[in-house]
């Protein structure tokens, strides 16, 4: 089900191809340019109501959620569309033609660089794409630029597998292992991930300082899921890290964080 947004929605390409624009006669003798994306398979499985805007394909996951909330902080316009799961939607020719991975979140942006479309997936390649078209999110300066992309590479290379692991052993179908070292395998690494975390941000108000970035977009939905959904708080040790807790607790209050985590909904 397709859900139209304040500023967005959502929506999915294949092989990019410059998009074919019309033109349409409106009041008062305008005219209005509209993208054409039917030639994007993506766009007969999820429409697209809004083809000028960002389309995004997505849940609310923790990679998922990275790039709603980028694209509510930015004002970015987009458009969203539920990929559901239960139907394996993720696994239809429409949505494989996006992303052969198969996973969520992806990306169709119609104006991409030279005005040309640019289909993305992976949640760290987009965040860095969104934050370099909106100007956004990201320093300017050349060093600091870097340092906020290594922080980004820490969650995708470590906070998120880490973390999704110690989820799978500790509420889903792990838990059921009797071999414990598994799971006790990830709460180890997990609190050393958030040890490394709360060392950082001693003395900082984000991840890089006084600077909101991308880093923290990329971190923060992955902490909020292990002391929340995961229920792992306790097991990790989580009231140990009190800078990460303070950063989380800044984070989860921001308005654009709020209408993020929302979208789309869960029963859309």
């Amino acid at each position: 089900m397709d859900l139209l947004l304040p500023r967005a929605r959502e929506c999915l390409a294949s092989q990019p191809r410059a998009p074919r624009t019309v033109q349409t006669d409106g009041s008062n003798n305008k005219r209005a340019r509209m993208i054409d994306l039917s030639a994007f398979p993506v766009t007969r499985k999820w429409p697209a109501l809004h083809p000028d805007r960002i389309q995004l394909y997505s849940l609310p996951t923790p990679n998922g959620v990275k790039v709603s909330i980028a694209l509510e902080e930015t004002g970015v316009p987009y458009e969203v569309h539920r990929v559901a799961f239960d139907t394996n939607d993720q696994l239809s020719p429409e949505f494989l033609s996006l992303n052969p991975n198969n996973k969520i979140p992806a990306i169709l942006d119609p104006q991409g660089p030279g005005g040309k479309p640019l289909a993305l997936f992976e949640s760290g390649a987009i965040l860095l794409y969104l934050a370099e078209k909106s100007g956004q999110l990201l320093p300017q300066d050349a060093a600091r630029r870097y340092e906020t992309i290594q922080w980004v590479m820490f969650q995708m290379g470590g906070v998120g597998p880490m973390f999704g692991q110690l989820g799978f052993f500790h509420k889903f179908a792990g838990k059921d292992y009797e071999d414990k070292r598994p799971r006790d395998r990830y709460v180890a690494e997990s609190k050393r991930l958030l040890g490394v975390l709360d060392g950082h941000l001693r003395g900082r108000a984000w991840m890089m300082g006084d600077d909101y970035t991308i880093a923290d977009i990329a971190i923060f939905p992955w902490v909020r899921t292990v002391v929340g959904f995961y229920g792992a708080g306790e097991l990790v040790g989580f009231d140990d890290f009190k800078e990460v807790k303070r950063v989380l607790d800044a984070f989860a209050a921001r308005p654009a964080v709020v209408r993020g985590l929302a979208i789309p909904p869960l029963n859309a």
